[in-house]
C-alpha cells in the first residue's frame, strides 16, 4: 500500500488542530497513522511542531505529500 503524508484532525468541534501524519493511503481521515509528524494550528495560523527531517525520509521511502501538507511546508519555509 502506498503511504501518504497528509493532515489528521484533532481538537474540538469549533477549535480545529491538525496532525501532519503518515499514513497509509486507505486509512480513514482520523485512523491509526504510522507516524506523527508534526502539528498545525489554523486558527493562528501557526505550525506548532513540524519534523521536516522525517517527511524527508518518509518522501526518500516513496511517501506521497498531500497538496494540503505542500502547502504547510511552503508556508515553513517563507518564515
Amino acid at each position: 500500500m502506498a503511504v501518504k503524508i497528509r493532515l489528521s484532525r484533532i481538537g474540538k468541534k469549533s477549535a480545529p488542530v491538525f496532525r501532519v501524519v503518515a499514513i497509509e493511503s486507505q486509512k480513514k481521515r482520523d485512523g491509526k497513522f504510522i507516524e506523527n509528524l508534526g502539528t498545525y494550528d489554523p486558527v493562528k495560523g501557526v505550525l506548532v511542531q513540524f519534523h521536516e527531517d522525517r517527511v524527508n525520509a518518509w518522501v526518500s521511502k516513496g511517501a506521497i505529500v498531500t497538496d494540503a501538507v505542500k502547502k504547510l511546508q511552503r508556508k515553513r519555509k517563507g518564515a
